[in-house]
């Protein structure tokens, strides 16, 4: 989906937070920073168990991801995609492109790649639908 966009392509590779957007039993949209990763056609987020989100998730996977924009509101990404937690892939240590973007991340944080994969076990995997961007 980015292939024909190599500047949006550029900032998934380069860009630390996405805010991703869920939706409630309710239906009120529930936005939050995450840490994420493009790999092939899906786009990886490693989450916290039992949080909004990922009931979220459970009961409606639709989402909205957004980078973010300038200060005047420019350069716009918005993705739009079915969400899944998937409870098979690996957790978040051993997903090697994973810790290279955020190893020092997650030293700033106190923490290590064992230790943000014990904080953020569920792997949730984000299949692009649409793309917006100005």
């Amino acid at each position: 989906m980015f292939d024909e966009r190599p500047d949006i392509q550029a900032r998934l590779d380069d860009e630390i937070v996405v805010w991703m957007t869920t939706v409630n039993a309710s239906g009120q949209p529930q936005t939050s920073p995450v840490w994420f990763l493009v790999q092939g056609e899906s786009i990886v987020v490693y989450s916290l168990g039992q949080t909004p989100r990922t009931r979220n998730i459970v009961a409606n996977p639709k989402v909205s991801l957004n980078l973010n924009s300038t200060r005047s509101g420019g350069e716009v990404v918005i993705i739009e995609g079915i969400a899944e937690i998937v409870v098979d892939g690996p957790p978040a240590h051993e997903d090697e492109e994973y810790v290279t973007k955020y190893e020092t991340a997650m030293q700033d944080l106190g923490m290590t790649p064992e230790s943000f994969a014990a904080d953020y076990p569920v792997r949730i995997h984000i299949q692009p639908t649409r793309l917006r961007a100005s």
